[in-house]
C-alpha cells in the first residue's frame, strides 16, 4: 500500500501545480451499503485500479494529458494531469468480499455492501405477565 503524504492545505486549494486528487463523495443508501463516487473525466478503465485491503479501499490512476497538443501550442492550462492515489478507512461492517466498481460518463462508483450481521435489525419483547 502507498503511503501518501498528508498536506494540511490541500482542502484549501494551496496544494502543489502538479498534484491532483480527483472530488469524492462517500453517502449511504439505507442500511445496505456505503458507495462512494469518484470524478475521473477523461480516463479509461485501465488507467484506474481500485483495491480493498484490511479495511481500507484505495483508488489509483493516472489521467493522461492529449498527446496531439504540443506544449508550445496550450494558450491556457487549468485542468491537472498526472497519477494520484487517494486511499479511505472502511468500517468493519463492510463486507470486503462483495464490493463491486463501475466506470461510466467519468465517474467511478464503487459500492461496499456491509455485513449481514451489521444490519440493524428488529427484536419482538415478549411481555411477561
Amino acid at each position: 500500500m502507498t503511503i501518501v503524504r498528508w498536506d494540511p492545505f490541500r482542502d484549501f486549494g494551496f496544494t502543489a501545480p502538479s498534484t491532483w486528487m480527483p472530488p469524492v463523495d462517500i453517502f449511504q443508501t439505507g442500511d445496505h451499503e456505503l458507495v462512494l463516487k469518484a470524478e475521473l473525466p477523461d480516463m479509461t478503465r485501465d488507467d484506474i485500479d481500485v483495491t480493498v485491503e484490511n479495511f481500507v479501499l484505495t483508488i489509483k490512476g493516472e489521467k493522461k494529458a492529449v498527446s496531439e497538443v504540443k506544449d508550445d501550442q496550450y494558450h491556457h492550462i487549468e485542468r491537472r494531469y498526472g497519477t494520484f492515489s487517494r486511499s479511505f478507512s472502511l468500517p468493519q461492517t463492510v463486507d470486503s468480499n462483495r464490493v463491486s466498481a463501475e466506470y461510466k460518463n467519468g465517474v467511478l462508483t464503487v459500492r461496499l455492501p456491509l455485513r449481514e450481521e451489521a444490519r440493524p435489525r428488529s427484536i419482538k419483547v415478549d411481555v411477561a405477565a
